[in-house]
């Protein structure tokens, strides 16, 4: 069942105005402008609320997560158009004693196979959450009930979305469960395939001591690096119970790479909420929630050898102007890093920011600088960047019905392809996800050329080609020619 919604809200550019729902009509103090903030959706009390990370899909559309509203309030699966147009495809707890899952707190992944993938946080048929597959129409299935093992065993209430790896298999984390110490766990990680079978494949804190050195409720998600390994954070736990960074190898082998609060006053950040990001030279980038100079909060780098370099410390500027806790990060196709803080700006409502490789921050968006917050406050989820080159992302407050809302941000950055999965050996099956790919005229892997098909507007399929190495994607198309966000890396 489908409901489409569209709010019709407009632009908002610096020195214009756009008039919107009930002819109230807001201008934006944005500093460039190449820089357009743009209000797509703002949820009331008849749509789903709490909306959640955004993932664009193969037919160019958005889907996302609530965690409230829907039939029973707790918590949708939502498909937006990029121009804003909000279709309802499934309300969580539709099932007796929400045996379909409730409350999913995590974003959506679309696999290989099309459909979508994730989790709730509650619900199930013990009520410690699910994995759930959905497709794109809106069919949910159950793939997997926690705690459904002696103890909690298999883990309980996973918080953040899924990741489907280059083996094909799907992983994730659970904040609580396992065979911990505490009584509520201390949290796993697990690999389930396509088809519903559950591995859990390392217990944190499962040993004797109580200090919890491998770390303490992963809260966030996990990504797989080029090397093969998985890489995550735990919110807590480590030698200064203040959260870690780790690695895992496909075996399951658990690697503490690196403890925050080591320094004093937590000057290299503490509670690691939010996924890593990996740059072509191989480090990561992540968040912390708090720590730092001035404890707000902080934007780190690591290397695969756990060396941190703080880049980072929110709050720097007076009435912390600059935003403070930060809610992860993504590295658009300019090279930089963009995120939101929580809190802070210069309306203290959060922010949307820019930092460099090298650590230099800038603020691109003050949230609620209109009368009522009508752009949406306190954002608690990044970013995701559209093929189209634009910026999306979601509030949990404000917008004009104070129930959250959809935003996109143009900073300016052109149409790129992006490349499903991002790596694959030759002859390996590969999606190319873009914008007007229609009349494509050729698809190359770092120059060797690829047969292909075009699909859609927003989807071609291809395979890896002989002869082809790690490096770019490129699509050629009647009207220009583009090229990946990030390069594919052929494996053996």
């Amino acid at each position: 069942m489908k409901s489409p919604q569209n709010t019709g809200l407009g632009k908002l550019n610096k020195g214009n105005r756009a008039c919107a729902l009930l002819l109230l009509c807001v201008a934006t103090a944005i500093p460039s402008a190449a820089q357009t903030f743009t209000i797509l959706f703002s949820f009331d009390y008849t749509s789903p609320v709490y909306p959640r990370g955004l993932v664009q899909g193969t037919d160019g559309n958005l889907y996302g997560t609530t965690g409230g509203g829907g039939a029973a309030d707790e918590g949708m699966v939502f498909e937006m158009t990029p121009s804003g147009t909000l279709t309802r495809l499934y309300s969580f707890c539709s099932e007796s004693n929400c045996g379909d899952g409730a409350d999913p707190n995590g974003g959506l992944v679309q696999a290989t196979n099309g459909n979508f993938y994730g989790t709730t946080s509650a619900g199930g048929a013990f009520g410690y959450g699910t994995v759930f597959e959905m497709t794109p129409s809106g069919k949910v299935t159950t793939l997997y009930s926690f705690c459904s093992q002696v103890g909690c065993a298999d883990g309980e209430y996973p918080t953040a979305g899924l990741i489907q790896a280059s083996d094909g298999n799907l992983y994730g984390t659970t904040q609580q469960g396992g065979t911990c110490w505490i009584p509520t766990g201390c949290g796993t990680i697990f690999r389930i395939a396509p088809t519903g079978t559950l591995t859990t494949l390392y217990r944190f804190c499962a040993q004797s001591e109580a200090e919890c050195m491998d770390g303490q409720w992963p809260s966030a998600g996990l990504i797989e690096a080029r090397n093969k390994n998985l890489y995550g954070t735990t919110s807590s736990g480590g030698s200064e119970g203040s959260g870690t960074v780790f690695s895992m190898s496909p075996s399951g082998a658990v690697t503490t790479l690196y403890s925050f609060c080591v320094l004093s006053g937590c000057a290299d950040g503490a509670i690691p909420e939010t996924e890593l990001v990996q740059d072509s030279s191989g480090s990561f980038y992540g968040t912390t929630y708090t720590g730092g100079t001035f404890d707000d909060g902080t934007v780190f780098r690591i290397t695969p050898t756990g060396v941190v370099t703080t880049l980072y410390s929110f709050c720097i500027q007076s009435g912390c102007s600059d935003g403070a806790l930060p809610s992860g990060l993504i590295q658009a196709s300019d090279g930089n890093f963009y995120g939101t803080t929580y809190a802070g700006g210069t309306v203290r409502y959060g922010t949307v920011f820019q930092i460099t490789p090298s650590g230099t921050l800038t603020t691109v968006y003050n949230f609620c600088s209109y009368s009522g917050c009508r752009d949406g406050a306190n954002p608690r989820t990044g970013l995701t960047q559209a093929t189209s080159g634009d910026l999306y992302g979601a509030t949990p407050i404000g917008g004009f019905f104070h129930e959250g809302e959809i935003f996109s941000l143009s900073m300016g950055m052109g149409p790129f392809v992006a490349a499903q999965p991002p790596s694959g050996s030759v002859g390996a099956a590969v999606k190319i996800l873009g914008t007007d790919l229609t009349g494509a005229t050729s698809v190359a892997f770092n120059g060797a050329a690829a047969a292909f098909k075009v699909v859609s507007s927003s989807l071609i399929t291809t395979a890896v080609p002989a002869g082809a190495t790690t490096g770019f994607v490129t699509v050629t198309t009647p009207t220009g020619k583009f090229t990946s966000n990030q390069q594919f890396s052929v494996t053996p």
